[in-house]
């Protein structure tokens, strides 16, 4: 695997501690870039002092579960004639909480003023309404890049769109990233919950902040069900639970410290990586578990970071779903690998470990650690041996083979660097356009040294292969040449996805039907990073012919 200068000096600091962090960055200041790497903005060194989490009291604090998300009431919605709908009413908030026992409260921004905040729950076919109020400061708690697009100092600086990610819904409810809305304003957006029982998830979708907003603690769980997977007596109830992850820096005072460059006027940074994992919002919880069966909804809401989990005693996880749903089978595995937006749905079996801990683990460092305590109840779930018939699509049914370039444009010369999707700004027309219920392969050229998670809206799709290319021949032919065999995912990706990690040096090839609405969404990268600096493009679904 490949890694950019600054992937390796921000991973650095989360292992060693951050105090060492500023000594890496100074000592290799003077790094060449890799060959053909274009200049990326340097990063400033904190202006304040920094948390070293390795000096922190592991295990104090309690997991926190988030709550279940409440209706409202229930309301009329013109595409369901005298049908009553539930509505919700998700206020995003300030707030502050303790993300350690021996830390002060850090100020946050939440939904229902919580983060992660309330899981919204729906059964399939069962339409929904949101209604997303944006009850925020007016004013950003984050260094905001105003050269980005979409963040000029026209617009308000706090304002915010809400996207359900892996959702299949309406163009105008699927959180386009031009329609955010400042403090005192909201938006109604219906849900048909029409599709598979899956963990999909909520964040903030705003042009040119959503790294920020994310960061800031805007992001929350939504898990459909449906009669199939409830029949398969999965662990369900108090052992049904969401994890979800990401990294921060948190100054000494308990303030959150978002990374910038070193020009004032410019301090958008190309990857944010922190020497902190949280986990629903806390740093080293522990949970109270039985011995018995447990379902772990696993959700990397990271900017940057990918997380490898594995449990320190060794014990396999049992993997169920991915992004979009169940797999046809259990997969075993010792590791598991999560890119920012990916999910991994799986079971783990505390039966014979009573009166013993356990700890899940990124890389080598405890995250959370389980407390095995038997409280006399009887474990009735079930791990069935075959979970959900997933058909694949066969590549001949496709109408169309994209060639998408995944990569860096210096635009200016100098030190300032955008993240491109076909070359393409966002601005520029849009020049994906399927057709409503047709199949299509989109090839992912990745021509960067990094790992790219690629994210399509409205679909999900199937991985049919990485396949390593000649990078030198593309950039003298605009060519493909293949170096090498296509190599088919793993099991683990053989079920549906709606976020694919696209190697460097690769072309990953995904194949989808293009259901849903016709209407205009967004395919981008999921570093929130590159996503925020024109790594991001629209596509229109058209009607069918």
């Amino acid at each position: 695997m490949s890694f950019t200068r600054r992937q390796f000096l921000l991973g650095a600091g989360s292992l060693l501690g951050f105090p060492m962090l500023a000594d890496v960055l100074r000592a290799t200041a003077a790094m060449p870039m890799p060959a053909g790497r274009m200049s990326v903005p340097q990063l400033a060194e904190p202006k304040v002092a920094l948390v070293n989490p390795a000096t922190l009291t592991r295990f104090v604090d309690a997991l926190p579960i988030p709550p279940i998300a409440r209706i409202t009431e229930q309301r009329t919605h013109p595409r369901y004639a005298d049908r009553m709908l539930p509505y919700y009413r998700m206020e995003m908030r300030a707030f502050q909480a303790r993300l350690h026992r021996d830390l002060p409260p850090t100020p946050l921004w939440g939904y229902q003023g919580s983060s992660p905040g309330p899981t919204l729950e729906a059964m399939r076919g069962e339409p929904l309404l949101v209604e997303w109020v944006n009850a925020l400061p007016t004013r950003h708690f984050l260094p905001i890049d105003h050269a980005i697009h979409g963040a000029d100092r026209s617009k308000p600086e706090v304002r915010t769109v809400t996207h359900v990610h892996g959702a299949r819904v309406p163009a105008d409810s699927d959180g386009w990233p031009e329609d955010g809305y400042a403090p005192g304003h909201s938006a109604l957006y219906h849900y048909p919950n029409a599709q598979d029982a899956a963990t999909l998830w909520y964040h903030d979708h705003a042009m040119g902040v959503t790294r920020l907003n994310i960061y800031a603690g805007l992001f929350g769980a939504f898990h459909l069900r449906d009669p199939e997977e409830q029949a398969l007596g999965l662990p369900s109830g108090e052992c049904e639970l969401p994890l979800i992850l990401c990294d921060r820096l948190i100054a000494q005072d308990g303030q959150l410290y978002y990374p910038v460059s070193d020009d004032p006027a410019a301090p958008w940074v190309s990857e944010c990586y922190g020497n902190a994992t949280l986990c629903n919002g806390k740093l080293y919880p522990y949970l109270e578990v039985e011995p018995r069966r447990y379902r772990l909804r696993l959700v990397n809401v990271a900017n940057a970071r990918h997380f490898n989990l594995s449990l320190s005693n060794r014990k396999p996880f049992q993997q169920i779903g991915s992004d979009q749903g169940l797999l046809p089978a259990p997969v075993e595995r010792e590791q598991i690998e999560l890119y920012p937006a990916e999910r991994a749905d799986v079971v783990v079996d505390f039966a014979d470990l009573d009166g013993q801990t356990v700890q899940l683990r990124q890389q080598s460092e405890a995250i959370l650690q389980f407390r095995v305590r038997d409280r006399g109840r009887r474990d009735s779930s079930m791990l069935p041996s075959v979970l959900r018939a997933v058909p694949r699509i066969d590549p001949a049914t496709a109408v169309r083979d994209r060639i998408l370039t995944l990569g860096e444009r210096d635009d200016t010369g100098g030190n300032a660097m955008m993240m491109m999707l076909g070359g393409r700004h966002w601005s520029a027309p849009i020049t994906e356009n399927p057709r409503q219920d047709s199949v299509e392969i989109w090839s992912l050229v990745n021509l960067t040294g990094d790992v790219h998670p690629i994210h399509l809206h409205l679909v999900r799709f199937q991985v049919i292969e990485r396949r390593p290319f000649d990078l030198f021949a593309w950039n003298a032919r605009r060519g493909l040449k293949y170096t090498g065999p296509g190599q088919a995912p793993p099991p683990h990706e053989a079920g549906w996805k709606d976020t694919v990690r696209a190697d460097p040096g690769m072309v990953t090839r995904i194949i989808m039907r293009f259901e849903g609405e016709p209407g205009r969404y967004v395919w981008h990268c999921h570093l929130l990073e590159h996503e925020d600096n024109e790594m991001m493009r629209p596509f229109k679904l058209l009607p069918r012919a």
